[in-house]
């Protein structure tokens, strides 16, 4: 399961209701970013969530809404000495921005923790034995423009009843049985993996675009999603000034949705043009189970 909140959900520019674009994805023990546009700090604190573990950023792209709140937010981390390093996840333009912009805020490397900048490419980036995350590139204004897919690896359930029938006994007997290795019991039994482990399980999948201005290519890439993030910064009435400046409308990212087969769609990077009811009365028409996110809006991703 994944757990998603959205710290920011406005386009471009603040409004009263939201903050700029960011989210927290956590999963297990790790604490992703997404973005960090300006204020975010001050979101993340009200959200409750604070700063603790939050040592992995991964950026969309770099325009200025979707990283100038990254000054402040490690300005603070360090001054609180929570953090002793962070990485960077982002394409080559995003990072070499955010590199400036720290030697505006702390000084030519003057930088006050330990950073790495991890250059993305298309192709998974992180991984551990439960989690793996690939980067998928996406067309928008600019080079290195990314999306994310989460993806919970397969697991195979292990099943107490048979384990009990068989008469395994708990403790490291069933931890190898579970790690795909026969045991012999103090009988002389062989109890194999296949007598007590379930068929395979998908695992829960979440891909998050940031800004797109076209969907094509990424349907496979994200489909069968559990859920799908991608912005509605615009409703169809005003389709060409969408496409003129790299965006979506909210119909066409239903239609992606749709395509793709996705169970559910979150919409972010809200224009301050048009009520929220606009936006998701035009994406439910195509797309029913959608929801249109506010800020510090949380889901559980099952």
């Amino acid at each position: 399961m994944f757990e998603l909140t959205f710290l920011g959900t406005s386009a471009s520019a603040p409004s009263v209701q939201r903050g700029l674009s960011s989210a927290i994805v956590q999963y297990r023990n790790h604490r992703f970013m997404i973005d960090c546009g300006e204020g975010t700090q001050r979101q993340l604190l009200a959200s409750g969530l604070g700063f603790k573990r939050l040592d992995k950023i991964l950026i969309t792209h770099g325009h200025l809404d979707h990283i100038l709140g990254l000054g402040g937010l490690l300005s603070t981390m360090a001054r609180w000495e929570m953090i002793e390093q962070v990485t960077f996840y982002g394409g080559a333009f995003a990072l070499d921005r955010i590199s400036r912009l720290f030697d505006v805020v702390f000084g030519p490397g003057e930088l006050p923790m330990s950073i790495t900048y991890h250059v993305l490419q298309p192709g998974i980036f992180f991984a551990d034995e439960h989690l793996q995350l690939e980067a998928f590139a996406v067309e928008h204004r600019g080079p290195g423009c990314f999306g994310f897919l989460f993806s919970e690896r397969t697991k195979r359930p292990f099943l107490v009843d048979k384990a009990e029938a068989l008469g395994v006994p708990a403790g490291p007997e069933r931890r190898l049985l579970v790690a795909g290795q026969p045991v012999t019991l103090a009988d002389g039994r062989v109890i194999t993996p296949e007598q007590v482990v379930g068929p395979p399980q998908p695992g829960t999948r979440l891909a998050f675009i940031g800004d797109l201005g076209r969907t094509r290519g990424l349907v496979h890439i994200v489909q069968g999603a559990n859920t799908l993030v991608v912005e509605a910064t615009y409703i169809e009435e005003d389709q060409e000034m969408a496409h003129r400046f790299g965006h979506l409308t909210a119909a066409e990212a239903a239609r992606f949705a749709q395509r793709a087969d996705v169970e559910q769609l979150i919409l972010t990077h809200l224009s301050r043009r048009y009520h929220t009811r606009q936006v998701l009365e035009e994406a439910r028409a195509i797309f029913p189970n959608t929801v249109v996110a506010n800020d510090f809006d949380r889901f559980e991703i099952k």
